[in-house]
């Protein structure tokens, strides 16, 4: 059980990601497009815990209102998993703006279980992933399929909530920050 805090992507970052998501399905590799829920979106995790108390609520508004901030995403990189398999990601190269609200997010959420040691400021690896269960051998086929592309700048605009156990997302921040 999981209620994670993430960053949503402009329509255009949003769009590039999924189009990657697309491209990873069409060659039969591990893609986030497999998801079909509604909830499925390309985002940045900023935390998690298992359950978020009523009192940081305000906190957590407060934090929203922060964006939009700045985000770039890079190239492509991979993260191990104890399996053997990969995860593919797109690094979100960080900024002082993005750093500062992980920083933020990670305070809120100190202490609460279920939290997780990576994403604490200074471990924090910001990414919008890809596709998750890639056997090494898959990870040029990925490549391949992907085909060339460049760093992409643009901004996260919202901010929300995930609850894995009810299965739903709900906004922090004005829903007229995603026009």
């Amino acid at each position: 059980m999981t209620q994670s805090l993430e960053l949503l992507l402009d329509p255009e970052l949003d769009a590039l990601v999924r189009a990657q998501w697309h491209a990873l399905e069409a060659a039969g590799l591990p893609s986030q497009g497999r998801h079909p829920g509604s909830s499925n979106a390309p985002h940045v995790t900023l935390a998690v815990a298992h359950e978020v108390p009523p009192e940081i609520e305000d906190g957590l508004r407060a934090l929203a209102a922060q964006v939009p901030v700045s985000v770039r995403l890079g190239g492509l990189l991979c993260f191990g998993r104890r399996d053997g398999r990969q995860i593919l990601v797109r690094p979100v190269v960080a900024n002082a703006e993005l750093l500062h609200l992980q920083a933020a997010a990670a305070r809120l959420y100190a202490g609460l279980p279920g939290t997780d040691e990576l994403l604490t400021p200074g471990r924090w690896s910001p990414h919008v992933t890809l596709g998750r269960g890639f056997r090494p051998e898959q990870v040029g086929a990925a490549i391949e399929a992907l085909g060339y592309f460049r760093e992409q700048s643009g901004q996260a605009v919202a901010v929300r909530r995930w609850d894995s156990v009810a299965k739903r997302t709900w906004l922090l921040s004005a829903p007229g920050d995603l026009t």
